[in-house]
């Protein structure tokens, strides 16, 4: 085999082995989603990949992100004798909702309950979280993040993720939902149709400013940790120990 036929080799290896950067304006590499999904199949309720609101004007009232899921799911129990039995064993799920935000004066933070980081309505960031729901027992949504509309003119981007604080990877099972409440206006739910059961972190949508309207894209990639979600789309926070420092 001659050298450069060693050396294209080489190359055409490494490229397929490289990471696939992100597509969201970051420098880090793009999340993981299951194998074989495509983009159309990670879809709004509705089959829809993306949505628009249009703020009315002069609307005041929040736009209320919820997340609901799955708090209890079934494990098959260690040990030959409990295999040969199928026996099950219940497995309780903490998991919470979170937001990276980016403000048109640069400003830049993120919002969940690990790290006490619950933001403030009236002011910057104008986006506040309603603190940890540990059981996912309550009726309806268990964590919300409530956005000031009326402030939306000052906010450039939102990304929308939640991650499993305690409990197994196993998303298919834990079934997490977020919907979009606005007022009199018609709910969007966003469910996920792709799973990664090896990775505890889920980007699940971005809501951006275009021209004063709220447009939502649904992303469903997967991610080891907070650090490498934030290179992924950009917004250079600077984290230490999972923690935003």
């Amino acid at each position: 085999m001659s050298r450069d036929q060693l050396s294209g080799d080489s190359l055409a290896a490494a490229s397929r082995n490289r990471a696939k950067f992100s597509k969201h304006g970051g420098k880090g590499a793009a999340g993981h989603v299951q194998e074989g999904m495509d983009k159309e199949s990670l879809t709004l309720d509705g089959g829809r990949y993306q949505d628009v609101i249009t703020i009315p004007e002069g609307f005041n009232e929040p736009l209320y992100i919820g997340l609901s899921w799955t708090n209890v799911i079934q494990i098959r129990e260690e040990g030959l004798l409990n295999r040969m039995m199928n026996k099950m064993q219940d497995i309780g799920v903490d998991l919470d909702l979170g937001c990276l935000y980016e403000l048109h004066d640069g400003q830049r933070g993120a919002l969940q309950p690990f790290g006490d980081l619950y933001g403030d309505y009236e002011k910057a960031p104008f986006i506040y979280h309603s603190g940890d729901e540990r059981t996912g027992d309550t009726a309806g949504d268990d964590e919300h993040i409530r956005l000031n509309v009326s402030q939306w003119k000052r906010i450039k981007k939102v990304l929308i993720y939640c991650y499993i604080y305690k409990g197994p990877e196993r998303w298919e099972e834990i079934m997490p939902e977020i919907s979009l409440k606005m007022g009199n206006l018609e709910d969007i739910k966003l469910k996920l149709r792709s799973y990664r059961d090896d990775l505890p972190i889920c980007a699940l949508a971005t809501l951006e400013n275009k021209d004063g309207k709220v447009e939502i894209t649904q992303h469903a990639e997967y991610f080891r940790g907070h650090p490498a979600m934030d290179r992924a789309f950009g917004f250079g926070i600077r984290w230490e120990e999972g923690e935003k420092s």
